[in-house]
């Protein structure tokens, strides 16, 4: 890092050209600030992985520089690598009150509760770094709690809004602090750092508040249970199945581990009224009427292993889904999901329940907790900066939103599109793009963090298509005289009883090429295993058309 005096740098580590493992990090000269810390699932290619946090190496190289992690919210996708990150770089968290109350659930499981240093924070906070005082202000999504931050610097104020909308009625009456927007925007903004996830949707983003009717209709409607399938996170949707269950005089059950950890986190806080005597376990379900009965439940994105797709399999242990019972998804499919959500909808039907899905728009279940593009262009008007960076989005959200920001007057080339690890450097208020920071995908798998690469990735790419055959023979250590072997081990390549004369070559081949190598006078086992290697899978692949994995394994006796 270039430490010239008054250098001010803005760079993303997660969160551009991707929805999910938001970072971004400022930096004024000695003191580094990092937003938000999220994770990400892993697709389809990334086999056994477990999660995607961001790489922290910059940080990690320039820890003593690392002032505290700033957090906008609590979704997943800004608190969910906080534990993996705390592990390396255990700096000062600073976040408000519900979003504290989910980070601690996280530190908790993995036993960091004790030495995180956690700080409480609001809207009305001042917070001084060094040469960066910081400012908040409320902004509305589908979470309480929710900030946009203003960095004060000599060089200028840089404003991050986190994820927001404008909701002029929302469900907690946590209004946005227009007036604070407005008029750090009257002081002057250098750089704006605007999220970008709706900036292909025209118009306004509907209030929260209309899906509370649509839900109580559907409720009165019910004549069975309700089955009812949320982001656990969305503490407004909750209270409003909870002020449905309460007119149409259902008892609440929860399922899902986090479902149940947000509700009780919130309820402790006081961001969810629960009437008392409401919430049931699940056990009991069998002393109610179906008519008597509603269940939250997480999987509204077909996840596997939520409690939705058990339901939907007819797999849960507790409570089963019933002819006539109602299934309603609050939420709309994430790009990428739809396949698996189109599969529980399918075993919902099959089931005989009466099922209100599809998106959000149609069904009135479901609004966005992200600003549209009247929303985007307002917080633009607000703010009036010189220069824009717009994040968290994939590409062409990205670039909608640059167009977006000139529209309302931000001249073009004072906009930047970056890559992740880029950096907008600002020296004498004027920005330039010109360097990069380490930056990438930091794999978690199991109690690992980082240590699966591209090469582990390879091998269970390799074991995944064509799988394993492994050569096991036993030589003496001083003439090299082959004992016993070699045996033949298939794990996903053939069934052996049923491929004996390929196994049968197979030896052969192996018992040839050792032949040939010592007749060379080669007596070492890593040229061995090479050759074995070579032969046995150029012959395979003649035969079967197949890569599998070839693992020679020799024994000294």
């Amino acid at each position: 890092m270039n430490t010239n005096e008054d250098l001010l740098s803005i760079a993303a580590l997660g969160g551009l050209h991707e929805i999910g493992k938001n970072m971004y990090m400022l930096q004024y000269n000695e003191e580094i600030l990092v937003i938000d810390c999220g994770s990400k699932f892993p697709d389809e290619s990334l086999l056994g992985i477990d999660l995607i946090v961001p790489d922290i190496s910059y940080l990690l190289e320039n820890r003593d520089r690392v002032r505290g992690l700033l957090v906008t919210h609590g979704h997943e996708d800004h608190i969910g690598g906080i534990p993996y990150i705390i592990k390396q770089l255990n700096m000062p968290i600073y976040a408000t009150r519900l979003t504290l109350g989910l980070i601690r659930v996280k530190l908790k499981e993995h036993g960091l509760l004790g030495s995180a240093k956690l700080h409480e924070i609001d809207s009305s906070t001042i917070l001084e770094f060094g040469g960066v005082s910081v400012s908040f202000f409320r902004t509305n999504h589908s979470i309480p709690d929710c900030l946009g931050f203003a960095f004060h610097t000599p060089q200028g104020t840089v404003v991050h809004t986190g994820d927001f909308k404008f909701d002029f009625t929302p469900v907690n009456q946590q209004y946005a602090e227009l007036h604070k927007m407005a008029e750090i925007g009257k002081q002057g903004v250098l750089l704006l750092l605007s999220e970008s996830t709706n900036a292909e949707r025209p118009g306004f983003t509907p209030s929260e508040r209309m899906v509370g009717d649509h839900i109580q209709e559907a409720f009165h409607q019910a004549e069975g249970k309700i089955f009812l399938s949320t982001f656990a996170s969305n503490v407004n949707r909750v209270q409003q199945v909870i002020e449905a269950a309460e007119k149409t005089r259902r008892k609440l059950i929860l399922l899902g581990r986090s479902m149940v950890n947000v509700v009780e986190i919130a309820s402790k806080q006081g961001y969810l009224r629960l009437p008392d005597g409401m919430l049931i376990d699940a056990t009991d379900s069998d002393q109610y009427a179906p008519h008597e009965l509603v269940i939250l439940c997480t999987g509204s994105q077909g996840e596997p292993m939520a409690a939705l797709a058990r339901l939907a399999s007819g797999n849960h242990r507790q409570v089963s889904i019933s002819p006539g019972d109602t299934v309603i998804l609050a939420a709309t499919p994430i790009p990428g999901n739809e396949r698996n959500v189109g599969r529980i909808v399918d075993n919902l039907f099959e089931r005989r329940a009466k099922v209100i899905y599809g998106s959000g728009s149609v069904t009135g279940m479901h609004v966005s907790g992200h600003a549209s593009q009247e929303e985007l262009k307002l917080m633009l008007s607000l703010m009036k900066p010189k220069y824009f960076v717009p994040i968290h989005g994939e590409y062409r959200m990205l670039h909608q939103h640059r167009l977006l920001a000139e529209a309302v007057g931000v001249e073009s080339e004072n906009i930047f599109i970056l890559n992740n690890g880029d950096v907008v450097d600002l020296t004498g208020s004027v920005a330039r793009q010109e360097r990069k920071i380490p930056d990438g995908n930091t794999l978690v798998d199991g109690l690992g963090i980082g240590d699966v690469g591209q090469i582990v990735l390879r091998d269970r790419k390799v074991l995944s298509e064509d799988g394993i055959l492994i050569l096991v023979m036993s030589m003496t250590k001083s003439g090299g005289t082959i004992v016993s072997g070699p045996e033949l081990i298939s794990r996903g390549f053939v069934y052996v009883r049923k491929s004996e004369g390929l196994m049968d070559e197979v030896q052969r081949l192996a018992l040839a090429t050792i032949t040939q190598l010592q007749e060379t006078g080669a007596n070492q086992w890593a040229v061995y295993k090479q050759a074995l290697k070579e032969a046995v899978g150029k012959y395979l692949f003649a035969q079967t058309k197949r890569r599998p994995m070839i693992l020679p394994i020799i024994i000294q006796v």
